[in-house]
């Protein structure tokens, strides 16, 4: 008999596996080790970072530390944009301190001279640039440019240091000269200016309305200035049933015009006009030749000055009302001799004037005057200032006869007798704590006062 065969039994065929996400586990594997990666990554940059911004930091620490002496610089764009130096706010920690000082040119804008001195581990390395503005300048092209200055002088130290190593030199390529253009003004600087100030209550109120116009001519032989202003004040008062006005006017003009004759001597002369209700000069005309000689040559003039100005001349005068001596004009004759004292150092800095004058027809009428000014850095973080002056005076020729009625006298309408005058203000300021004043931090602005100062660093 034969025997059945089983059936075979086909085995479905396999079907290509498709090449769709991974299983959920070896998913997470996979996204876990690509975050390690990322993560490792992310660390080593860090590290490397922070070891590169710790070299920084050491090689900041051997920078030159620089005490920048200007009253009107920008000391915050400065450190902006010079942070390759240690900046202190005590002139004997500095090993470089930047003492700047200026002259008005006769363009109207300035000549800044930037004094460098070396201390401590510069010591005797000094030198000495120039910036110059223009009148036209804005106030961010004259900072930018300065800044740029102190940049370049202080490259002399910064090189002597390690941080040179992170200094790098950018050269823009010269463009081609322009053509010199002729100066079609000739040196010629006109200026006019005009303007008002209003105020009041209900039961005061004031105007005062000025103008002014100049013309200026500065060339290395001649200086010559013109100076005309007007001003017009008024007062009006309301008290119960009382009513009080009261104006001022006053027209003046001024100048001088000078030749050099070297590095210490110059000759000229001044001249002015006054008409004035309130010292009662109907017109006042005067002029009056003068020789000046300055001890220290004229280059020097912005660190060091010791002038003698001599000046003799006639003046006339018309009042508006008849004088204390019987006078409704005279022509006299006085001279004067003056003596200035000007000084800018490390230490601080002094200015001194002396100046007394007489009229030749009567000597017992004569003027003396005096002003100091004087600034210093006493010890360390201890500062002080004083400046006043004085002045005898016994030449008030234009005193009105009729004297001053009470209102005029509280409203100071009129000239009064008086046979001096005087003025003095006194300060000190002391600081103490960090040496450095490298951040700069704008928030909130800037706070100050006046008077003694006492501040407290970390």
């Amino acid at each position: 008999m034969k025997k059945n065969k089983r059936p075979k039994v086909m085995s479905p065929k396999r079907q290509p596996k498709s090449p769709g996400l991974p299983k959920p586990g070896r998913f997470f594997t996979f996204m876990l080790l690509a975050l390690a990666f990322c993560f490792s990554l992310n660390l080593s940059g860090q590290e490397k970072a922070s070891s590169a911004s710790q070299d920084l930091e050491q090689l900041k620490k051997t920078a030159p530390k620089v005490y920048i002496d200007c009253s009107s610089c920008d000391l915050d764009y400065i450190k902006t944009e010079i942070p390759f130096v240690n900046y202190v706010r005590e002139r004997k920690e500095a090993d470089v301190h930047v003492l700047i000082t200026t002259l008005r040119t006769g363009s109207g804008g300035r000549e800044y001279t930037l004094t460098f001195l070396g201390q401590n581990r510069f010591a005797g390395q000094d030198e000495v640039l120039k910036y110059f503005s223009h009148q036209t300048d804005t106030e961010e092209e004259i900072r930018a440019g300065l800044t740029e200055v102190i940049k370049i002088g202080l490259m002399t130290y910064v090189n002597q240091t390690p941080i040179s190593q992170k200094i790098r030199v950018d050269y823009k390529t010269a463009e081609a000269a322009p053509a010199p253009v002729a100066d079609r003004w000739k040196s010629w600087v006109f200026s006019v200016s005009t303007g008002g100030y209003f105020r009041g209550e209900q039961s005061h109120a004031y105007e005062s309305i000025r103008g002014s116009f100049s013309a200026n001519k500065v060339t290395q032989d001649l200086k010559f200035n013109l100076t005309l202003s007007a001003t017009y004040s008024h007062d009006r008062y309301t008290y119960e049933d009382q009513n009080l006005e009261s104006s001022t006017r006053s027209y003046s003009g001024s100048g001088l015009l000078v030749k050099s004759l070297g590095q210490h001597w110059s000759a000229g002369f001044f001249y002015s006009a006054l008409s004035s209700t309130y010292s009662n000069y109907r017109l006042r005309l005067n002029l009056a030749p003068a020789i000046e000689y300055d001890l220290f040559p004229y280059s020097a003039s912005t660190r060091k000055q010791l002038r003698f100005l001599y000046k003799i001349g006639p003046s006339y005068a018309k009042y508006y009302e008849e004088t204390l001596y019987d006078k409704t004009q005279e022509t006299l004759l006085s001279e004067s001799l003056g003596i200035t004292l000007e000084l800018r150092e490390k230490w601080g800095s002094i200015s001194m004037s002396v100046e007394g004058s007489h009229y030749f027809h009567d000597f017992s009428k004569h003027n003396l005057s005096t002003f100091s000014s004087i600034t210093l850095n006493l010890i360390k973080g201890l500062n002080a200032y004083v400046f006043g002056g004085a002045s005898l005076v016994h030449d008030q020729l234009s005193l009105p006869k009729g004297g001053a009625s009470w209102e005029e006298v509280l409203l100071r309408r009129k000239m009064l007798a008086t046979s001096y005058d005087y003025f003095l203000a006194v300060g000190l300021s002391y600081s103490f704590g960090s040496i450095f004043t490298n951040v700069v931090n704008p928030r909130f602005g800037s706070l100050s006062s006046g008077g003694i100062q006492i501040m407290i660093g970390d």
